[in-house]
């Protein structure tokens, strides 16, 4: 040891006591004492001077600080005559491991923690590491496990620890687990696994304690504890059997780790494969799966079985629900929610449709009952084609897509407009009052504000069908001071987009241009494209503007609030849905053009309303009719139209002398509402015309209901708050005292989500008073929409960890957490106290 490493742990030392001794055992380092001067320190050596010396140091001089050095080792104690004062204040010691403990401020208590692991404290960063860490109340043990938490690079506690080894197992690193057995720590890892997970390796020598035969042996022990299935085969995992349920925690904490998130799945796929759980599985009914979520092919085995269960109609609708609201607290929830969200529309879509009576008395019975229930088949379809098409698993849902297919077109689509096309063909005029007639849109709903004195934008978006705007109606809702109202309307026949986009505007007369453009005028006016569109508005109203949607949402803030400020009625036309679905290469996107066109709008409604603007109305110029499969022979008409065919589309031909046929409903255009002498014939029912280079799946212009049933949505944007959330309770917690391993509670959501009373996000977990968590815990969604109490119960269980032994015979808090949004905090939302009664070292392991 260096003369300045001497004087520096000399120094350390004097820092804290008055009198130090120092015991030169091998008559080596005189030269070093002689040489050495510590300012304010007085230097006496031992010679047999040890009574003078202790009436010095004791009475004489009793505030002076002394270093008492001996050219040699220290004498028996029977022998040492300074014992006493020896043992009231401290030794400097010379060597390796004396320097270290000096240097860590580590009393002699431990030198035999530093011997044992000398190679830890080797490298100037671990000791650094190390001491920062280090408190005055530390223990051998708890010196160690900082030790261990260094060598990991982790916190220093077990669960924590064994997270990154695991991490690195999974990268197929070692470097941690080599530096702790490098440093002779390898044996404390394993004795704390065993005390507190209770793993022990199978005790052969080929087969010694090691990170992937505990992820093993994890794995496959808590899949038995959720399970009972693999009970036998695991209690030979390891000489007392199954982990403990300290074990159990673990693994719940790890996966719900986003840190080590990935370790999780990885090592969770190794062992399946290992443990064969495929074929394990199989062995298993999906209803016993449904709470555990330790390996991905669990989840592919849920999934598989209620597709089957769907396809074959032995699982109800109701089943499907409840098995995937449970999967969505699990682990692998995210990475299926597609093929889960497919798989639960498509049942409750075949249950709707067992009990939908599609008959009617009127046209206009149709339109009402359409709009009151009929749509929402429309609308679970486009979710289950949608879903099913975003989650890549077309070989697992093909009979189930099939089955739905076949259901939408030949029970539910060709169904329901025959029955229709009765009252059309039937129909003298194309009307259905009460409902508006699509060319009364401007005096019906907009002249109203005007006469008010009130400003109204109209939002236009092309093929917005019924369906999609009662899912615009709902999401608008969700929004805090919105306000919405959706109603009917009835599109012009043919029901495209020039026609339907001319009936929206100001106007006395409407006329389908006599050649082959297909175009129509507004008392004369063309109303193709935007320009013409807002002629044919300012010629009613002076103060008004049309405008794209996507130059709206270009604007600044004083642009837009200049719009709104210097118009009265402002058309917004938007186009996504029409465009994609009339592209042959495109039209089996029309779903998800579906989906980007809600949030499209949502966009919109707030760009205007944050411009000051508190009346929107949002319509569709026409509907359409997509089903999603190869179209057959039968799926289009056999005869031609017959006559002078001026201009042709899939769903209605224009012209004159068209003659009549049983395969198509024919039209005068005073029959229509139109002036002109375009005559209009439309093929019955959802057949279509053949036409070259255009798709054929994404049709409109005829006279089906999701044609010809268009949605008027009135938003309007209040000065106060209106959402709020559902309300949770504890229920069930009659007994406020825990006398096993686990706690089981029923939270219950008071109240029904709706649009306005939405759901809350919870954290769960039992603590001690002094905040520490003390079971697994719990990530909670609270979004039932049923009127049924019973099933917005929430069973919950709690897994007691080790920590809680240590609370035994004192109260424990339930609590459920709100997360703060945007951050990584929470909020108390409600508590619960408990006693916990009970001897955890007898009964803890399951």
């Amino acid at each position: 040891m260096s003369e300045g490493k001497i004087a520096q742990a000399l120094s350390k030392l004097f820092e804290k006591h008055r009198i130090v001794f120092w015991y030169d055992n091998l008559h080596e380092l005189r030269a070093d004492y002689e040489a050495l001067e510590l300012p304010g320190i007085e230097k006496i050596e031992l010679t047999n001077n040890e009574f003078g010396v202790k009436h010095r140091i004791l009475r004489e001089q009793p505030e002076q600080k002394f270093l008492l050095y001996r050219d040699g080792p220290q004498p028996p104690d029977l022998e040492n005559w300074l014992l006493d004062v020896q043992l009231a204040h401290d030794e400097f010691r010379t060597g390796q491991v004396a320097l270290w403990l000096a240097e860590l401020d580590l009393g002699p208590s431990f030198t035999e923690v530093v011997q044992s692991h000398a190679a830890f404290f080797e490298a100037g960063k671990r000791k650094e590491a190390l001491k920062k860490l280090l408190k005055s109340d530390d223990s051998s043990g708890g010196l160690r496990l900082k030790m261990l938490a260094v060598c990991a690079n982790a916190e220093p506690r077990l669960d924590v620890i064994l997270e990154a080894l695991l991490a690195e197992l999974a990268e197929e690193r070692d470097d941690r687990i080599k530096l702790i057995t490098r440093c002779g720590l390898d044996v404390v890892l394993w004795q704390q696994m065993q005390r507190i997970y209770g793993y022990e390796s199978n005790g052969y020598d080929s087969n010694p304690p090691g990170l992937r035969d505990f992820a093993i042996t994890l794995f496959k022990s808590c899949f038995a504890m959720a399970t009972e299935v693999m009970a036998t085969e695991v209690s030979v995992a390891n000489k007392n059997g199954k982990l403990s349920a300290e074990a159990l925690v673990f693994l719940k904490r790890w996966k719900d780790s986003r840190q080590y998130e990935s370790s999780f799945e990885t090592l969770s796929e190794q062992c399946a494969d290992v443990l064969g759980m495929e074929q394990e599985l199989h062995r298993c009914d999906a209803r016993d799966l449904l709470e555990v979520d330790y390996f991905e092919l669990i989840d592919l085995k849920i999934l598989s079985d209620m597709v089957q269960g769907i396809t074959r109609r032995t699982l109800a609708a109701a089943d499907v629900a409840q098995w995937v609201r449970q999967r969505r607290q699990g682990h692998w929830y995210g990475k299926y929610a597609d093929l889960y969200s497919a798989v639960d529309v498509a049942a409750e879509f075949i249950h709707t449709l067992a009990g939908a009576r599609l008959e009617m008395a009127s046209l206009a019975d149709g339109v009402q009952n359409y709009a009151r229930s009929w749509f929402r088949l429309d609308q679970l379809y486009r979710k289950f084609i949608y879903h099913a098409r975003k989650s890549g698993q077309a070989s697992l849902l093909a009979d189930l897509n099939t089955q739905v297919e076949n259901l939408y077109s030949n029970s539910y689509l060709l169904k329901l407009n025959n029955n229709w096309q009765t009252f059309v063909d039937a129909a003298p005029l194309w009307d259905a009052a009460p409902i508006v007639l699509q060319r009364r849109f401007f005096s019906h709903w907009v002249q109203p504000f005007l006469e008010r004195k009130a400003k109204v934008c109209v939002l236009i978006s092309d093929a917005f069908r019924y369906e999609i705007g009662d899912e615009l109606h709902s999401l608008i809702r969700q929004e805090d001071r919105f306000e919405a109202e959706l109603a009917p309307a009835l599109s012009m026949l043919p029901s495209y987009t020039q026609l339907g986009m001319a009936a929206l505007l100001p106007n006395t007369t409407l006329t389908l241009v006599d050649n082959d453009s297909g175009l129509a005028l507004v008392d004369g006016q063309s109303a193709q494209g935007t320009v013409n569109r807002g002629k044919i508005l300012a010629a009613a109203v002076p103060a008004s503007q049309a405008i794209l949607a996507k130059e709206l949402l270009q604007m600044g803030r004083d642009e837009s609030r200049a719009l709104v400020r210097d118009h009265d009625v402002i058309y917004v036309y938007h186009d996504l849905i029409d465009k994609t679905g009339d592209t042959r290469d495109t039209e089996e996107r029309v779903f998800v053009a579906a989906e980007e066109t809600l949030q499209d709008l949502i966009r919109i409604i707030k760009k205007l309303t944050n411009a000051n603007a508190n009346n929107v109305l949002v319509t569709a110029d026409h509907g359409f009719l997509y089903q999603n499969r190869v179209l057959e022979e039968s799926d289009f008409m056999l005869s031609e139209p017959q006559g002078d065919v001026r201009y042709r589309d899939r769903r209605f031909v224009l012209g004159a002398g068209l003659r009549s046929s049983s395969s198509f409903k024919s039209f005068m255009p005073a029959q229509l509402g139109l002036e002109g002498t375009m005559e209009v014939q439309i093929p019955k029912s959802i057949s279509r015309l053949r036409l070259k280079g255009s798709g054929s799946r994404f049709v409109h212009g005829g006279a089906t209901l999701q044609e010809v049933v268009i949605p008027v949505l009135r938003i309007n944007k209040k000065r106060q708050s209106d959402v709020s959330r559902v309300e949770v309770e504890i229920i069930g917690a009659g007994n406020k005292t825990i006398t096993s391993g686990q706690v089981a509670v029923v939270l219950y959501q008071s109240q029904a989500v709706t649009d306005k009373l939405q759901g809350r996000s919870l954290r769960a977990g039992i603590y001690t008073l002094a905040g520490e968590l003390v079971s697994d815990r719990h990530e909670l969604k609270f979004d039932l929409v049923s009127d049924n109490p019973r099933d917005r119960e929430m069973p919950v269980r709690f897994m007691l960890s080790r920590k809680a032994d240590e609370a035994n015979g004192q109260q424990v808090v339930l609590r459920l957490e709100e997360p703060l949004e945007g951050t990584s905090h929470c909020s108390e939302y409600k508590t619960l106290r408990y006693t916990i009664r009970r001897s955890f070292t007898s009964d803890f392991e399951f």
